[in-house]
């Protein structure tokens, strides 16, 4: 009992057809996963699925995406592909133990940390194609690829039980700047210069990194209408060194050469923050955003609802198993209004909802064990109150 051999069995019986000819049970499980990970968190948010999501930060990197969980496949099943290990985050954050406050409004947070662009700082003249150039702000911000931008990295460069993230340069396949979205990017640096024809060719970092190498970011041609990659990249051509400033790029090796108006001045503009202990997070847009920047690595701590993976393998148990009869019926419900058996589905609903109101009433016995604190609650502390991270979602 409570094997995922057990759910296909009920819904067997729920759905009139004994027989894996009609029905095969890689169809059953489509429906047992369409149900488990799309609709249930949707419909409840249950005890059970509250957990912490902890990572480590990397110096200089302020946004970090959502965790997504790879393509998920089990030998004759329908294979899942990418998304989001959590459905949301709630409470208060701690960095190495230090509670910090959560925002998820970009108004309130850039309110207290503005998103400051480092002026126009002319960094040289046009003379030529090759250039190699030290940003003066440094360590600098990283340029950043969104979730949307990863799962479409992802999609053209596939890992075997792996998602990629942050993207790595990859020249198959067209380039992979190119595969990532324009609005998905999000550059820390740009450079820009006068072309022969007095139009601005701009210059930033694409988000990717150099194989082998964090410490490099991948320039490209930052255009609306596509973003373009150069022909190469290595420590010494088409990168910034985010650690020393120091940045080298060939326009002869992007989008098929640019000639610079001679003599005109090459300008720089760089996101630069002082580096320290993160004291405020952002949630916004499926991705956390902290400031200051960490100059060092810390363990982010953030209260999390899961979302569960998927199920495949017939002979593995429910991890929630009380829940077994809810997903059956959950699953085979969808079924019947996906084939018209509205009969079935009408006699159903009761039993669905009741299954649905056992599961609820479990959570709720968990979350009523605590008396609700209201205005005029007694605080356990004798001394002192600690008021750092009292920040309002």
């Amino acid at each position: 009992m409570y094997l995922l051999s057990d759910v296909l069995t009920y819904m067997r019986r729920y759905l009139k057809t004994p027989s894996t000819a009609t029905v095969p049970d890689a169809l059953l499980i489509d429906y047992v996963n369409r149900f488990w990970t799309s609709d249930v968190d949707a419909r409840m948010q249950l005890y059970d699925f509250k957990t912490t999501y902890r990572f480590e930060t990397t110096p200089g990197v302020t946004d970090y995406n959502m965790p997504v969980y790879p393509v998920q496949n089990a030998s004759g099943t329908y294979p899942i592909s990418y998304y989001p290990m959590y459905q949301g985050f709630i409470g208060q954050c701690t960095v190495n133990g230090i509670a910090a406050p959560v925002f998820t409004q970009k108004s309130d947070y850039w309110n207290l940390w503005p998103n400051y662009l480092q002026g126009v700082n002319p960094i040289g003249t046009a003379s030529g194609t090759a250039y190699s150039f030290n940003i003066p702000y440094y360590p600098m911000l990283v340029g950043h690829v969104d979730m949307r931008g990863a799962i479409a990295y992802n999609n053209v460069y596939p890992v075997s039980d792996v998602f990629v993230d942050p993207p790595v340069y990859n020249s198959d396949s067209g380039g992979s700047i190119e595969a990532v979205p324009y609005t998905s990017v999000y550059p820390r640096i740009f450079i820009t210069m006068t072309k022969s024809d007095n139009s601005i060719l701009t210059i930033a970092d694409s988000g990717q990194f150099l194989n082998g190498n964090y410490n490099y970011g991948c320039l490209m041609e930052w255009n609306r209408n596509g973003n373009k990659s150069f022909s190469t990249y290595s420590t010494t051509s088409n990168t910034i060194n985010y650690q020393t400033g120091a940045i080298n790029f060939d326009i002869s090796q992007v989008n098929g050469g640019y000639s610079l108006l001679a003599g005109s001045n090459i300008n720089s503009q760089s996101y630069y923050i002082e580096s320290g202990i993160p004291r405020n997070i952002l949630i916004y847009d499926n991705t956390i955003t902290l400031t200051p920047p960490p100059d060092i690595p810390y363990v982010i701590e953030l209260q999390a609802y899961l979302t569960p993976a998927a199920l495949l393998n017939t002979a593995y148990s429910i991890p929630f198993s009380y829940m077994s009869e809810y997903i059956a019926l959950g699953a085979a419900r969808k079924m019947m209004y996906e084939t018209g058996d509205m009969e079935q589905l009408a006699f159903y609903e009761k039993f669905f909802l009741e299954q649905e109101r056992l599961v609820w009433v479990r959570s709720q016995r968990q979350w009523t064990s605590t008396r609700t604190e209201t205005i005029f609650s007694s605080t356990q502390s004798t001394g002192a109150i600690n008021s750092i991270g009292t920040g309002s979602l």
